[in-house]
């Protein structure tokens, strides 16, 4: 048993439980603090990431390779820049409390586990662990009906897709005899190894992984709890958690069920052409800004799937690399809406944005390169992400998902260009509240990165093609 390969994970939690108490004994509001050290264990864990050594531990139940080690950066990263977008939100809006810091380390803790499962036990034990820690998340604002809503759907829904998730483990576990990814894989040489109740099986784990991932038909949830929960609980839903189950899908369909694609293929195709279809079409009549995204989230997540489908390293490639764009995109929006605050109360309406650019020319900056990229547009990053995806697409023979995702990208640009349609060429409204230098920064950064990713695009596609060659080799 290799402990020192959770590392990470153990400090985290370790760092968790350390905030939970000190946030208990002391009388007076600690809130900065305890996200201060929340930050930096984000920076530690990370750290130990990078330095850590490769292997497999716990029996066989947890292993660390640069697949895993790719998609804990990014939640990391997430979760950092996410605690930093909440801090003066969540101050002014009278939930400043040190749970919430506390709360998104276990829920980080529970997606790198997802990330660094070999075993569908561990798998099930970091999803629950994360899902624990989303559900208070998202009804943190106990006082608004709308967060309280939020949090109850996402537990009923979410408790249902676990169950389904379980019986697809029972099942595949009763028709093979064993849970551990790598014993399966060898028993699965061939699609004619795996009898038809093992396949019912791998339907149903893959059901429970795409509510997970908000694809169509399990994506009920994503509109309500990302309008309902508090904003910045919406940021670290749309990229964090978005990772890690799309990391999850990726491990477990390509590693114990990677022989088996002819069975799987379809399905995947189905649901991606449908996020595609639903994400570009729903978004179109929404006048709330935090609707819209989660619409968008919910196409996106469809050209990441389309990844998935080819089945190569080529499209576990584009996966990862559309993810790491992805989150950069939907934490830099996520950013711009947290600054929508008039008079000391937040807005969300896409007509609050009206002439934005005469008012703060920045932000209307800002958010017109997120909008770009999300559409797309070339030399944008979002354009570089559809493009890996499509390339794998078309090289692996599925020219329908190709076809359907530029039609489909057409089609949402629509909704991502009016936006900017509203800031830069309607009636200037009332000027937003001043901005806190935290959202400030973080929306610089992950502005420059997705405005200027077509410069330095190597780091994350060399990691990312060392990372997918784990999976498919």
């Amino acid at each position: 048993m290799n402990w020192i390969l959770a590392l990470p994970e153990i400090v985290l939690a370790c760092i968790g439980m350390a905030i939970l108490v000190f946030g208990v004994l002391r009388k007076q509001d600690e809130t900065q603090l305890c996200t201060m050290f929340t930050i930096g264990g984000f920076l530690i864990a990370g750290l130990l990431v990078i330095s850590g050594a490769g292997g497999s531990g716990y029996h066989g139940q947890f292993v660390a390779d640069s697949f895993a080690a790719f998609n804990k950066i990014l939640i990391l990263i997430g979760g950092a820049l996410t605690a930093v977008l909440a801090l003066d939100w969540n101050r002014k809006e009278g939930i400043g409390r040190f749970e919430f810091p506390v709360l998104m380390l276990f829920a980080t803790v529970g997606m790198m586990i997802m990330t660094s499962s070999s075993n569908l036990m561990t798998m099930y034990l970091g999803l629950e662990l994360q899902s624990l820690a989303l559900y208070v998340l998202a009804a943190f604002a106990r006082d608004d009906v709308r967060s309280s809503e939020a949090g109850l759907k996402y537990f009923v829904l979410s408790s249902l897709a676990s169950g389904l998730l379980l019986y697809g483990v029972s099942l595949v576990y009763g028709f093979s005899g064993t849970m551990d990814f790598n014993q399966l894989s060898a028993m699965l040489t061939a699609p004619s190894d795996a009898s038809p109740g093992l396949i019912v099986g791998v339907v149903f784990v893959l059901v429970g992984l795409a509510f997970k991932v908000s694809a169509v038909p399990f994506h009920m949830w994503t509109p309500d709890v990302y309008e309902g929960a508090p904003t910045p609980v919406t940021v670290f839903f749309a990229s964090a958690p978005k990772v890690a189950a799309m990391a999850l899908l990726l491990r477990v369909m390509a590693t114990p069920f990677g022989h088996l694609l002819v069975s799987w293929q379809s399905l995947i195709v189905i649901m991606a052409i449908c996020s595609m279809v639903l994400g570009a079409l729903a978004a179109i009549g929404q006048t709330n800004i935090k609707r819209l995204m989660a619409y968008s989230s919910i196409g996106h997540m469809g050209y990441a799937l389309a990844g998935l489908a080819v089945g190569t390293s080529e499209g576990v490639r584009g996966v990862l690399v559309y993810m790491a764009i992805y989150a950069a995109m939907t934490i830099g929006t996520f950013g711009c809406i947290l600054a929508m605050r008039r008079q000391g109360k937040s807005v969300e309406k896409i007509s609050d944005l009206s002439g934005l650019s005469s008012n703060d020319p920045a932000l209307a900056l800002a958010l017109a390169v997120f909008m770009f990229s999300l559409a797309g547009i070339p030399l944008m990053s979002g354009f570089f992400a559809k493009l890996y995806i499509f390339l794998a697409a078309v090289q692996g023979g599925l020219w329908t998902l190709a076809v359907v995702g530029v039609l489909t990208s057409v089609v949402g640009a629509f909704y991502y260009i009016r936006i900017i349609k509203v800031m830069y060429f309607d009636q200037p409204g009332e000027a937003f509240d001043p901005r806190p230098a935290g959202l400030s920064v973080v929306v610089a950064a992950t502005g420059l990165f997705t405005a200027f990713f077509f410069l330095f695009p190597a780091p994350v596609v060399d990691a990312a093609q060392v990372a997918a060659k784990v999976i498919f080799r």
